[in-house]
């Protein structure tokens, strides 16, 4: 498993002899994170009805419950472990709020995200590209449509991981870790996703768009 950050080794060692600011510092540092991994995520229904801390507050609460599970076992490095409390409690909610009765978008093993309009055009930009000038702009304006489309197409994985890469904005290590592969795969994966989806706008814009 891949080592802590220096900061966050320390302060799981720190808690694992009993220090209680430890264990609370471990708790708070991440929430900036977990919050924009459940904004990203947030059905519009869901998000009418709840605010992404309220999320992260119950993920948090679940973390402070079994952290002294997770201090003894340390199954994955500490931030992809609370991602998946935070990840669990989405699907919970969204289940009960969105999807009663029905079978639920948000599938913990397949992990088929289907973005809010709002997160696929900020995952499009950032594979796109922010140039400046009018005809950018206007191709930009011109393709979000066909963008939409392009992140609809594409397989359940290559879309989950442009998501955790680009709006997530997961190291390559903790992609690995969320998704349970090598990081030489999470590279190869992100690569062809990121081709497949330049693929679908060939033409529509020059080789500086996509940087």
């Amino acid at each position: 498993m891949r080592a802590e950050t220096p900061d966050t080794a320390q302060l799981i060692e720190q808690a694992t002899r009993g220090d209680g600011q430890a264990r609370h510092d471990l708790l708070v540092r991440h929430q900036s994170r977990l919050r924009q991994m459940v904004a990203v995520r947030m059905d519009r229904q869901l998000a009418a009805r709840l605010d992404p801390s309220d999320i992260v507050q119950d993920a948090l609460a679940e973390a402070h419950r079994t952290l002294d599970d997770y201090l003894r076992r340390r199954p994955l490095p500490f931030y992809p472990w609370l991602r998946r409390l935070a990840w669990e409690r989405l699907i919970q909610l969204h289940r009960q709020h969105v999807e009663a009765g029905k079978r639920s978008l948000l599938r913990e093993r397949v992990m088929d995200p289907v973005l809010p309009d709002r997160s696929a055009m900020l995952l499009a930009n950032r594979l796109i590209g922010s140039g400046t000038s009018p005809s950018r702009h206007a191709i930009r304006e011109e393709t979000r449509d066909r963008v939409r489309a392009a992140l609809d197409g594409l397989t359940p994985r290559d879309r989950e991981i442009l998501v955790l890469r680009f709006l997530e904005q997961l190291s390559t290590a903790e992609t690995a870790a969320v998704l349970g592969i090598g990081e030489g795969a999470v590279k190869s994966r992100l690569m062809r996703a990121v081709v497949r989806f330049r693929d679908f706008l060939d033409g529509e814009g020059d080789e500086e768009d996509w940087r």
